[in-house]
């Protein structure tokens, strides 16, 4: 069996094999997603298990050898569908420590199923652990632009001296006995409270015409959207289809490369090296050539490989 050595590269063969041979730290970020023990047979991979321990004992030696592969203060992302989830939360709570959970996101993949005993499943579940380091694990947090949606929701206003929309934030502490800060205590305009910003920093603020004020003559701060990084991205995602158009490469667990750009850019830097043992269809790859990465993909079937270099040409 060739050696993991370099990056950029589609290793085929068992991926726990291949694993043993990556050096321990050494990769930034790695997205896993696993067969589902969905009782189907995808290619040359048989994804049926005589039992819940089978699977959990094939799962579990991959998750510990990504660990170790993984550098401390980086992320592993899990992609599962909401019924084994608790499975990979329980080893992964072991083997990266419950404190080292980040988050579970809901991703939103659509289907016109019709189920008549339950609800249908419209999403996958990603789970997020990070290897502990010596200080916090790497996070990138994403914004979306501002939209009409949300400056309704917001109640935007329009400031005709400074020409720009804002939204406002309160200035004083509703409960300033569980947080005392005596420094912070002043009257400002006939109110007596504790503010979060000092005197000195309230006069600036009238003075540039950055206050709001309320009947009871109560400040509260105009924050400008134009100084303000964005809406930020939560953990329900409902933006990105199972499959964008013209992404389909005839390979039944494809995913998109929109969600799998958007992962990396949260969990890695440019000229990281992302990993991902069951690479499928080599999404992880394309996303990666996109977003400046690096990529190891390991899969057992050949098939995926070849798929993955014709999409590199495309």
């Amino acid at each position: 069996m060739e050696e993991i050595i370099g990056e950029n590269a589609y290793y085929i063969g068992d991926n726990l094999e291949h694993l043993k041979k990556v050096e321990s730290e050494s990769i930034d970020f790695i997205y896993f997603d696993p067969p589902y023990n969905t009782g189907r047979n995808f290619f040359n991979f048989d994804d049926r298990f005589k039992s819940v321990e089978d699977y959990l004992n094939f799962i579990r030696p991959r998750v510990q050898e990504c660990f170790r592969c993984l550098k401390p203060g980086r992320n592993i992302v899990i992609h599962i569908e909401p019924k084994i989830s608790h499975y990979f939360r329980i080893i992964c709570d072991e083997i990266f420590g419950l404190n080292n959970f980040k988050n579970e996101i809901v991703w939103q993949t659509g289907g016109n199923a019709k189920n008549l005993y339950q609800l249908n499943r419209f999403h996958d579940t990603l789970i997020v652990y990070s290897k502990k380091g010596k200080g916090k694990s790497l996070f990138n947090p994403q914004y979306f632009p501002y939209d009409e949606e949300y400056k309704k929701k917001s109640s935007v206003k329009f400031c005709e001296i400074h020409k720009k929309e804002y939204v406002t934030t309160a200035l004083h502490n509703s409960q300033p006995d569980v947080n005392p800060r005596v420094n912070l205590r002043y009257e400002w305009k006939g109110n007596k409270k504790q503010w979060y910003v000092s005197k000195e920093k309230m006069i600036e603020l009238d003075n540039d015409n950055r206050l709001s004020y309320n009947s009871k003559n109560i400040p509260r701060v105009k924050r400008f959207l134009d100084e303000m990084a964005g809406i930020p991205l939560r953990d329900v995602w409902c933006d990105i289809n199972n499959t964008q158009i013209g992404e389909k490469l005839k390979y039944a667990t494809q995913k998109p490369v929109k969600l799998l750009e958007r992962i990396i850019s949260l969990y890695s830097n440019e000229n990281d090296v992302c990993m991902d043992i069951f690479a499928g269809s080599g999404t992880l790859g394309r996303a990666c050539t996109n977003k400046k990465r690096k990529y190891i993909l390991i899969d057992i079937n050949p098939e995926g490989k070849q798929i993955f270099e014709k999409s590199l040409l495309k």
